[in-house]
């Protein structure tokens, strides 16, 4: 919020500050008026991002409950590729930033501490030509209701007050999702049913997840973490999102079942996710 009287921000970093928070406010607002589909709005908030930061790309990930999360926005394809990838995996900065409420900077991915903290996403990320990955948590009050990420495809971390824009920008995102709220017919404009429509949309393949995870719970006869644990190293060893082996297992291709003398199911490193028609040893029968 602005101060109460100008006086307060004559001059000074109260004034600078609040000079930032407005040139992050218009510029995203700007962005949104510059998009005639009410749909791409999110994606064209993502890109004005992009412009604001010097970071190669951004994208906004709403958190569902653990281990689950949907993405709302992307400015690019990479930007999305890289949140799936975190959201297939259940690891990357941004699972760090949710659990920590705090900033996560992971400068440097292809070497040093940052790779080693997450091995696997870093090996991957670079493989997708990101360097540097930034996750900011959304959220007021410490709960953080979903990640603002940013990626760099080189090496090196954020100046002092390009950090600081960052932190405008996550604060005017949070605003963002905080006003989103479901439309009801005969209640609210148009335009607010578009607006819930964004949120609604990134929820369809994330609901496919939730429906998925309860039938391989019942196909196992573990609990929900389980479940989505097996489903995330299914699509990681096919080099496929967890989002697409939700779709089959939804419509019975593929069907996860208990190794003999597994115990609940955990039967190991062997892969047990058979799809209709197949032998056990993936042959058809």
């Amino acid at each position: 919020m602005p101060p109460d009287r100008p006086d307060e921000w004559a001059g000074g970093g109260a004034s600078a500050d609040y000079r930032g928070r407005l040139r992050v406010s218009e510029a995203l607002a700007a962005a949104a008026r510059e998009v005639t589909d009410p749909r791409r709005v999110p994606d064209a908030l993502c890109a004005a991002c992009v412009r604001l930061l010097p970071v190669s790309g951004a994208s906004v990930s709403i958190s569902g409950g653990r281990g689950v999360q949907m993405t709302w926005c992307a400015s690019d394809r990479v930007a999305a590729r890289l949140a799936e990838l975190q959201y297939t995996m259940g690891d990357g900065p941004c699972h760090s930033a949710l659990e920590q409420g705090a900033p996560v900077l992971a400068s440097d991915l292809t070497a040093g501490r940052d790779a080693r903290r997450w091995p696997i996403f870093a090996h991957e990320a670079v493989g997708l030509g990101v360097s540097a990955v930034f996750s900011l948590p959304l959220g007021v009050s410490g709960a953080a209701l979903g990640t603002l990420d940013l990626y760099c495809d080189r090496v090196g971390g954020l100046s002092e007050p390009d950090l600081r824009t960052a932190l405008w920008v996550r604060d005017a995102v949070t605003y963002a999702l905080m006003s989103t709220q479901p439309a009801h017919p005969g209640t609210e404009e148009a335009t607010d049913e578009e607006v819930a429509s964004w949120v609604e949309a990134s929820e369809a393949d994330h609901t496919e997840v939730y429906q998925a995870v309860g039938m391989v719970m019942v196909q196992l006869d573990v609990d929900p973490e389980q479940a989505l644990d097996r489903m995330r190293a299914r699509a990681f060893v096919e080099g496929r999102t967890v989002s697409q082996v939700a779709r089959e297992v939804l419509a019975r291709k593929l069907r996860f079942e208990p190794e003999p003398g597994g115990e609940n199911g955990d039967d190991g490193p062997q892969d047990d996710g058979r799809r209709d028609g197949e032998g056990r040893d993936g042959d058809r029968s």
